[in-house]
């Protein structure tokens, strides 16, 4: 896990850093394994208050590293550990598969979780985002539900938590587009918390407020605000079942060929 998270815990507030800053933290087997043994050593740490989650080097994350999607280019591998052997309607976690979990993990912990963002959060990035309670986001910080452009849907928990932050049109129009949004307009759609010049700092400033509260009254808080949100299990078994039918298609594979030869994607009608 090392290679991939850092954590770093003071004062009741863990530091969780993804510290793959060469590859702007892209989401490859080894994060994606990070991801989820953070959440679960984090759920059983005694004294914890509250998590910042932030990401070093120039981004947050990225999104799905560009191996797998050449793998996918290669094999038709479904870009998650475990590639086209893995069945993502199965579900490893409770209600979530193995990529949900790295997302909907921050979710279940039972503090609250800030996402310190910057540079971009692009796809599996943006939605490993949307697992915090609240996101800071810096100024020039960019956004995407990037996974239109390699003929995918989103599948890591993100279209549970959207649907209870954002209008059902606007969600349906970066859906469908994929477009590049900025902080403002994230911040405009309900999906950031808070524009900082130094998104971690403020971050961590406002954990150690949380820290200073009654954990038993902020654990319920989280439990109590959690249970206004419509029964997850069935959005995420939709978000498996609807990418499990797409990875491997033709039109899936020629978007993925199409980005990774920069021409325009030649696709046939359904």
């Amino acid at each position: 896990m090392e290679s991939r998270i850092a954590i770093e815990i003071k004062n009741g507030v863990a530091d969780v850093r993804l510290v793959r800053a060469d590859k702007m933290n892209a989401l490859d087997m080894a994060m994606f394994e990070a991801l989820v043994k953070a959440t679960e050593r984090l759920s059983k740490e005694k004294g914890l208050r509250a998590v910042v989650l932030s990401g070093e080097g120039r981004a947050f994350c990225a999104g799905l590293d560009m191996g797998r999607f050449a793998a996918m280019n290669d094999s038709g591998g479904n870009g998650i550990p475990g590639g086209e052997a893995r069945d993502l309607t199965i579900r490893t976690h409770g209600q979530a598969n193995f990529a949900q979990q790295a997302v909907w993990g921050w979710r279940q912990l039972p503090v609250p979780v800030i996402a310190a963002v910057h540079g971009v959060a692009f796809g599996g990035g943006f939605q490993l985002a949307l697992g915090a309670d609240m996101r800071y986001a810096a100024p020039d910080t960019r956004m995407s539900i990037m996974e239109i452009k390699w003929g995918l849907v989103p599948d890591m928990a993100g279209t549970p938590i959207l649907a209870t932050l954002m209008r059902d049109d606007i969600l349906r129009e970066l859906t469908y587009t994929g477009r590049v949004f900025s902080a403002q307009e994230a911040q405009s759609y309900g999906l950031v918390t808070r524009i900082c010049d130094d998104p971690r700092a403020a971050a961590l400033e406002t954990a150690l407020e949380i820290a200073g509260k009654s954990p038993d009254a902020i654990r319920a808080a989280k439990r109590m605000l959690n249970n206004l949100s419509v029964d997850p299990g069935p959005a995420l078994l939709a978000e498996s079942v609807e990418q499990q039918k797409l990875i491997g298609s033709p039109n899936q594979l020629e978007a993925v060929r199409a980005n990774i030869e920069k021409r325009a994607p030649r696709f046939v009608d359904v």
